[in-house]
């Protein structure tokens, strides 16, 4: 499984609108995109939910990463690319994915933390109390979804949510979910992934 986010900062009078359009018209081309696990079509807005700036911010699961790559290769991206310029794609390796009591509704919500390991962190004993959080989390009323992911160029451990209604303030970044595309979502390896 690998994780795959971009965000587009939009300026502080950008009508979202036109994002909520542009999900609402295009959004349902990725849900048969072959080796998606999903994709949740982020949004945050200044001013709401603790957010500083309006932004566009999708999140991904891929089951396969020659799908990731057809994806970011192909018309889809290239679209986004017209539209917003080319934005810095982050991409993380999966360590964790499980399904929440919320897995059969669709979710309104998702959050995303990220946790730098500072040097003399063993990751190997950072990375076993994150999967111990998540497997937590994952039991949790109102959780869709949950998987853990892991930057190990920046030693960096991702953890995202999805939730059937509002994410807690306590979450950390917290985005709204236009459209939810999960062809593959019972592809992706559930549980620890080593």
């Amino acid at each position: 499984m690998h994780a795959l986010q971009y965000a587009i900062t939009l300026p502080a009078d950008y009508d979202m609108g036109i994002i909520r359009h542009r999900v609402k018209s295009k959004g349902h081309l990725l849900d048969s995109f072959e080796g998606l696990g999903l994709k949740a079509y982020g949004i945050r807005e200044r001013g709401t939910d603790g957010s500083p700036v309006n932004q566009y911010a999708p999140f991904y699961l891929w089951a396969d990463p020659q799908a990731m790559n057809r994806f970011l290769m192909g018309e889809g991206f290239r679209g986004v690319i017209r539209d917003f310029g080319r934005p810095v794609v982050q991409h993380w390796q999966g360590l964790f994915y499980e399904q929440g009591p919320s897995a059969g509704a669709p979710p309104g919500a998702f959050s995303r933390r990220a946790l730098s390991l500072p040097e003399g962190t063993d990751p190997a004993t950072a990375v076993e109390a994150a999967l111990a959080e998540q497997r937590e989390l994952s039991r949790t009323d109102g959780v869709h979804s949950t998987a853990l992911a892991v930057d190990a160029r920046h030693w960096e451990l991702l953890h995202f949510t999805l939730w059937e209604d509002a994410a807690p303030e306590t979450a950390g970044e917290r985005y709204q979910v236009l459209h939810l595309s999960a062809p593959g979502a019972g592809r992706l390896p559930t549980g620890r992934q080593w």
